[in-house]
C-alpha cells in the first residue's frame, strides 16, 4: 500500500464529506477509494471514520490520525512549494465560511477581485450564523468573530470590530442621548438576539464589566432588520459595529453610549491546521489579510 497516497485519500474522505466525492477529486473510481481506507485502517488496528447510511464522521483515532496526516502531508506541500511558489500559479477548490451580513458586505467583495486575479481558483463561500466544524464539514476557511476556544484551530487576526449601541436622531431629539448605561433600563430597546442572547446588556464603567437589564417590544434574531426597527425609531440596539455601518453613515443611526463599550472584538482568518496551507489558500490568506484590515 502507498502510504502517503492513502493518507491523501483520507484527508480528501474527511475533507469532502463522502468517499464519493473525494474520489471524483483525486480521478479515482470509488471501490478503489473504499479499498484504499479499508487496507489503511487495517494497517493501523484501528476504525478511523464510523460508517453509516446517512452520514460519516470521524472517531477518536480517527481525529488524532487526521491531525498528523495533515502535518505530514503540509511538510510536503511546503517543501514543493518553496522551490516553485514564484512559477506557479494557484489553482484548485477552496471552500470557505464567514457569518451572513459580514461576509455579503466585506467578504463577497473581497472575493470578487480576488477571482478577477487569479482565474484557476474556485472558491465556494458558505454564508452561516453559526460555528462551522471545519474539519467535520470539509471547509478550509473560516472568517469569525469573538475569541476562539478552539485551540486545536489556527486563528489570524485581521481586525476588530465594535459592539455599539445607537439609536435614530429623532429617538434621541425626544428621549435625549444617554450618560450611562444605567438609562437603558428605563428607555425602549430593540432586542437583538444575535449579539444578546437574553434581555441584559453588558458595558465597561471604570475597569469593570455591568450588566444592565433592557426593555421593549421587539426582539428580533436578524441584525439587518433589528437595525432598521432601530432607524424608524422603535429603540436603542446593541450591535457589532459593521452591522450598522450603513445606517450609522446615512446619519439613520447615531451611536451613543461610546465611553461604555466593551473592548473590541477580534476578527479572524480561522483554518485548522498550521502546515497543511496549500498555495491557493496561502495566496488567498494573504490577500483576505490586505481586504480586510483597511
Amino acid at each position: 500500500m502507498d502510504k502517503l497516497l492513502a493518507m491523501r485519500s483520507f484527508v480528501a474522505i474527511v475533507d469532502r464529506g463522502s468517499l464519493t466525492a473525494a474520489a471524483t477529486d483525486l480521478h479515482r473510481s470509488l471501490p478503489t477509494m473504499v479499498r484504499t481506507l479499508a487496507a489503511l485502517e487495517e494497517s493501523l488496528g484501528t476504525r478511523l471514520l464510523r460508517r453509516t447510511t446517512r452520514r460519516m464522521s470521524l472517531t477518536a483515532e480517527g481525529r488524532v490520525y487526521l491531525e498528523r496526516c495533515r502535518s505530514i502531508l503540509g511538510d510536503i506541500e511546503e517543501a514543493e512549494a518553496s522551490v516553485t511558489r514564484d512559477q506557479v500559479e494557484p489553482r484548485g477548490q477552496v471552500r470557505m465560511t464567514a457569518p451572513v451580513l459580514f461576509g455579503q458586505m466585506h467578504v463577497a467583495p473581497a472575493l470578487s477581485e480576488f477571482l478577477n486575479r487569479f482565474g484557476e481558483v474556485q472558491i465556494e463561500l458558505l454564508l452561516l450564523d453559526r460555528v462551522v466544524n471545519l474539519v467535520e464539514e470539509g471547509i478550509d476557511l473560516a472568517i469569525r468573530i469573538g475569541h476562539l476556544a478552539d485551540s486545536t484551530m489556527v486563528a489570524v487576526p485581521v481586525s476588530q470590530v465594535r459592539r455599539v449601541v445607537c439609536a435614530s436622531p429623532a429617538l434621541l431629539r425626544t428621549l435625549g442621548i444617554p450618560a450611562h448605561p444605567s438609562e437603558m433600563s428605563e428607555h425602549p430597546c430593540v432586542r437583538f438576539r444575535g449579539i444578546n442572547p437574553g434581555d441584559s446588556w453588558s458595558f465597561q464603567d471604570a475597569g469593570r464589566e455591568i450588566s444592565v437589564k433592557t426593555r421593549g417590544n421587539f426582539t428580533c434574531n436578524q441584525a439587518a432588520a433589528a437595525a432598521q426597527a432601530c432607524a424608524e425609531g422603535l429603540g436603542f440596539g446593541m450591535f457589532l459595529s459593521y452591522q450598522v455601518e450603513p445606517l450609522v453613515r446615512a446619519k439613520r443611526l447615531e451611536i451613543v453610549l461610546a465611553d461604555f463599550e466593551l473592548p473590541s472584538l477580534p476578527v479572524s482568518l480561522v483554518y485548522p491546521e498550521a502546515r497543511l496551507v496549500s498555495t491557493r489558500l496561502r495566496v488567498l490568506l494573504d490577500w483576505l489579510k490586505k481586504t480586510l484590515s483597511g
